[in-house]
């Protein structure tokens, strides 16, 4: 379980406009930060155009290394600390390229500019 691979996670159960149901994520942590059988991940979810102007939302387009199987979208402003029992099963691993978009709509939700 490292940075940048997708996996599918439980992510219920959730309150109010938590993104919910099991759907896969992209780890974002650190792989050398901190004991805690935690990660932090973004789920994905289906792309919509309307993502397009949204700044948040990272296109990720399906590959055989990442294993989706629809275009999908990082919603970064969903990310959030898992218990590593959340984690169901590997996917495959996004791109650098990817992961450095990810990085970015992080930035951009927790205004870290």
């Amino acid at each position: 379980m490292k940075r940048g691979e997708v996996w599918l996670v439980n992510l219920d159960p959730t309150i109010g406009a938590e993104i919910k149901k099991s759907r896969p994520c992209v780890i974002v942590n650190q792989n050398a930060l901190a004991s805690l059988p935690l990660k932090i991940i973004v789920p994905l979810t289906t792309w919509n155009d309307q993502f397009e102007h949204a700044a948040w939302h990272v296109r990720i387009m399906p590959t055989r290394q990442n294993g989706l199987k629809s275009e999908s979208s990082a919603d970064t402003f969903q990310v959030r600390s898992i218990s590593e029992k959340r984690l169901v099963k590997k996917f495959g691993e996004l791109s650098p390229e990817v992961l450095e978009g990810i990085n970015q709509a992080i930035s951009i939700s927790l205004a870290l500019d």
